[in-house]
């Protein structure tokens, strides 16, 4: 990376230049974006519900307080606010990429990272019992007691999302 000049290096100025430096990390921000979409779109791995366990598991299905679009520009938008505050008091675009730079790339690897595991522990939400069963009748296989839903798929699929909590993560 070239030296940082004296004076004023604005985005006008020398702002090209920075991101061309810096194209192979703008690439894997991009593939941490499609890696948290990926994560999204697949199905979790399926846990073992059976029937004696619904009873830890029927706390009320209630709507999101957060929807999935909210978390990222709540974690974001506050310190790039600070970020952008900071740009204009000191001039200087080279802290001003390094800090976009940084606070991307910890909130998406930490969504990646909550996403994964989400997705490979699989387990159930405390409201599973409303999101399998909308009907409040539960149906399960005879042999192996395991759960049988019948309430929507996209419902079900956030059911089996519940560790880590995405509230640590803010996520």
């Amino acid at each position: 990376m070239p030296e940082v000049q004296l004076g004023a290096t604005t985005i006008r100025s020398h702002g090209i230049a920075v991101a061309r430096i810096h194209i192979h990390d703008w690439l894997i921000l991009v593939l941490l974006v499609v890696i948290e979409v990926i994560l999204n779109v697949i199905e979790p791995f399926h846990r073992f519900v059976g029937e004696d366990m619904m009873t830890d598991l029927k706390y009320p299905l209630k709507g999101n307080t957060i929807p999935l679009w909210g978390a990222p520009i709540i974690a974001v938008l506050p310190p790039l606010a600070v970020i952008i505050i900071y740009y204009f008091i000191r001039k200087d675009v080279y802290d001003l990429h390094q800090a976009v730079l940084g606070l991307l790339f910890s909130v998406l690897i930490t969504g990646v990272l909550t996403d994964a595991i989400k997705d490979a522990v699989g387990r159930p939400r405390p409201d599973f019992f409303w999101r399998c069963f909308p009907n409040g009748k539960g149906v399960f296989d005879p042999v192996t007691t395991n759960v049988m839903c019948t309430g929507l798929k996209s419902v079900i699929k956030e059911g089996h999302k519940s560790f880590p909590s995405g509230h640590t993560s803010c996520k």
